[in-house]
């Protein structure tokens, strides 16, 4: 499957949207749950959510993609992908906005780069965790 792309991707690693989405169509599951997924990237392509990414890889791995979910898989990723590109504003936003999806993140300073670290590493566990 096309996971660890599409993983990847979402932990924001250097790896083109437009890459996933033809990654996850060339390697699709027989599951039932991923179809409406399949037509969705078909119709839309790289215009699709980050969401329907995070909610195919929860029907993938057997999980239900309720909104509860997503929102934590979202937020996890979100510190990843900013905290890799530097942007501080952007870990600050995610930290503020999703604090009570986070809580088990470990306190961090995002302008001690060694916490900062710490943090995006810890959101990266957190993330391959709720998926295992």
């Amino acid at each position: 499957m096309a996971f660890e792309l599409v993983d990847r991707y979402l932990l924001g690693e250097a790896v083109s949207k437009p890459d996933v989405v033809a990654a996850i169509l060339a390697e699709r599951s027989t599951q039932p749950a991923a179809a409406p997924f399949y037509r969705a990237f078909e119709a839309v392509g790289a215009r699709a959510a980050d969401e329907s990414f995070i909610a195919l890889r929860l029907v993938l791995a057997g999980k239900a993609a309720e909104d509860g979910a997503v929102r934590r898989l979202r937020a996890l990723t979100s510190i990843a992908r900013a905290g890799r590109a530097g942007d501080r504003a952007g870990l600050a936003l995610v930290l503020k906005r999703d604090r009570a999806l986070l809580e088990d993140l470990p306190a961090a300073s995002i302008d001690v780069p060694e916490e900062r670290e710490r943090l995006i590493a810890a959101a990266s566990a957190a993330y391959r965790e709720a998926l295992a």
